[in-house]
């Protein structure tokens, strides 16, 4: 079969155009699979979650009768084991669960603001 002389550069053009166009997409155009994309969906959902729960973890703290010596405990420890410390308390875990929640329980650590002034409540002077 004879093919008519313009047709073979149009064809050459429109697959180098297609890979040209794909890699532009892929690199540039935030285009993804849908392997990504589910990886993606998947960490932003597991994010929404743990800001979700980062007030029960507060008010679990706030309601703790033993809040004092437990803030001191998590004080006392060294940085990178406040997390396991504040796990211990019982704080990171949601009700409904048995085990603490690493994540909730960062957040949670970076929400009481341990390193920063006394609670609130300890502190508080009526100026009414």
């Amino acid at each position: 079969m004879n093919t008519p002389e313009g047709l073979k550069p149009g064809i050459y053009g429109a697959l180098i155009g297609a890979v040209f166009v794909g890699i532009v997409g892929f690199t540039w155009g935030g285009w993804v699979t849908g392997g990504t994309a589910n990886d993606r969906a998947m960490a932003m959902s597991r994010d929404d979650v743990v800001a979700s729960m980062v007030p029960v973890c507060l008010d679990m703290a706030r309601s703790d009768p033993a809040r004092a010596d437990k803030m001191e405990t998590i004080r006392a420890a060294s940085t990178y084991q406040r997390r396991d410390a504040l796990m211990e308390a019982g704080w990171a875990t949601v009700p409904g669960t048995d085990a603490p929640n690493r994540d909730i329980a960062q957040a949670c650590l970076a929400a009481l603001d341990v390193d920063g002034s006394p609670d609130p409540a300890e502190s508080a002077v009526d100026e009414g």
